[in-house]
């Protein structure tokens, strides 16, 4: 059985989006699949096939694409979800002017920082041996059946740990993707299991994963016995200044798919396509098989505005846009470190006791991530919001991501980023960051949102 529910409708004028249909149809068969008065929503798919990660699946379809749209799988950073990857990325944005479809998946995973993609199991390694990568080619097919998806146009892309599955799925499933776009990610079968997988305990992600090009395209040959068809291209995306997952990894990646392409190390190319953007391609026959840009000075903080479109790029999906681009605001996913922007003025909600806040956190050592959820209990939204906590402790943060942190001695004060400035009423916004300590790391006994205690 299939259930489909509704999130983030956006009105559209009727007469527009027929204009729009009838002039994409005379230039080439692109046609309006849904009705001219619908607008394109993000919808809850269940039941949409084999799911052994149990994960769940939104789907952004645009009001306007072709009769046999491309499917683009966009992955969130652990802690994060779909819904959130919608909203705080452009992927969708992209969608409404190129006309492609785009999955959001959210993973249930819990290792590492919560709601991770299971890339370290050894169900995960193999194709079809089951968890999350069989639960994605689930939806992939999912979209083709329903949505009459074109199986020649899948493409994965994600950021963290949405950026290490892109990686896996297409060492998995190289006959389903035909491209990918991996956003600080990390190569295939990096993680030994899911003991190897937390920060602070992770040969990976500590950096101390230092393998052959030879033994890291060993690993994705193994992973699909046999295949000895074309091996999809990929674009790696770092942050020099990365340290959750450390910036030397890109070039293990760089090692892994050079490798599986039977290519040099050696670029065919280097330039800079962008300011700060330092960019590597290794090309064959006119195709650039292995892209990998540095981007300079960036820590945990990709995509950053701009990048999903280099991506869609990259997959070839930028021909000829299928409807003027919407006022869908372009910014980070849940996984980045926001810009610094002024703080707005905040209202606070009205009455006593009109919030709640849930915290986590993973420790490791002398560290540790959390993630914070702060709930509108009121009636009316509020829009602009400061959370604040005082620490028992000697812990210190060190970066967040979908706030802006500041520390003065044990107070901390975290201010919305401009794309979830506003709260309605029974609805949440999360965000996380990574901190220090010594000792213990207790819980904070007491938020307060703009001033008023929440509870917890």
């Amino acid at each position: 059985m299939m259930t489909i529910n509704m999130l983030g409708a956006r009105p559209r004028r009727a007469a527009l989006v027929g204009l729009a249909a009838a002039a994409l149809v005379a230039a080439g068969g692109v046609v309006a699949l849904s009705s001219p008065a619908a607008a394109a929503s993000l919808v809850e798919v269940t039941g949409f096939g084999d799911n052994p990660g149990g994960m769940r699946m939104h789907v952004y379809v645009p009001d306007n694409r072709p009769a046999s749209p491309a499917t683009v799988v966009a992955m969130h950073g652990c802690g994060g979800s779909g819904p959130g990857f919608y909203s705080g990325s452009e992927f969708a944005s992209l969608a409404d002017r190129y006309g492609f479809v785009v999955i959001y998946p959210s993973a249930t995973q819990q290792a590492g920082f919560g709601n991770c993609f299971d890339t370290w199991s050894a169900a995960a390694k193999r194709r079809g041996g089951g968890s999350d990568p069989v639960s994605i080619a689930s939806m992939v097919n999912y979209v083709q059946r329903q949505y009459g998806g074109d199986p020649n146009r899948v493409y994965a892309t994600g950021s963290s740990s949405g950026g290490m599955m892109t990686q896996h799925m297409l060492a998995l499933y190289p006959d389903l993707f035909k491209a990918g776009a991996s956003f600080m990610g990390v190569p295939f079968n990096c993680f030994a299991n899911a003991a190897d997988y937390p920060p602070g305990a992770s040969q990976c992600t500590n950096g101390r994963m230092d393998r052959t090009p030879q033994q890291w395209g060993d690993a994705v040959r193994q992973a699909y016995p046999g295949y000895s068809g074309p091996r999809p291209p990929i674009q790696l995306w770092h942050g020099t200044n990365d340290t959750l997952v450390p910036y030397q990894l890109l070039q293990e990646s760089v090692d892994q798919w050079t490798n599986v392409h039977g290519l040099s190390l050696n670029p065919t190319s280097t330039d800079t396509p962008q300011s700060g953007w330092n960019r590597r391609r290794w090309t064959s026959g006119g195709t650039t098989l292995v892209e990998a840009i540095a981007v300079n000075g960036a820590g945990h903080s990709l995509p950053m505005s701009g990048m999903a479109l280099a991506a869609i790029q990259f997959f070839g999906l930028t021909g000829g846009p299928t409807t003027p681009p919407t006022t869908r605001p372009t910014t980070p996913p849940p996984t980045t470190t926001p810009p610094v922007t002024p703080p707005p003025t905040t209202t606070p909600p009205p009455g006593g006791a009109t919030c709640r806040v849930g915290y986590t956190a993973n420790s490791w050592g002398n560290g540790f991530t959390a993630s914070v959820t702060v709930t509108n209990t009121a009636t009316g939204a509020v829009n602009g919001w400061t959370v604040q906590w005082t620490w028992s402790g000697n812990q210190q943060v060190t970066n967040a991501w979908n706030a802006q942190v500041t520390q003065s001695g044990t107070q901390v004060s975290a201010r919305n980023v401009s794309y979830n400035a506003s709260i309605a009423p029974g609805a949440s916004a999360t965000f996380g960051f990574q901190g220090t300590y010594s000792g213990s790391n207790p819980t904070p006994t007491q938020f307060t949102l703009n001033g008023t205690s929440c509870s917890q």
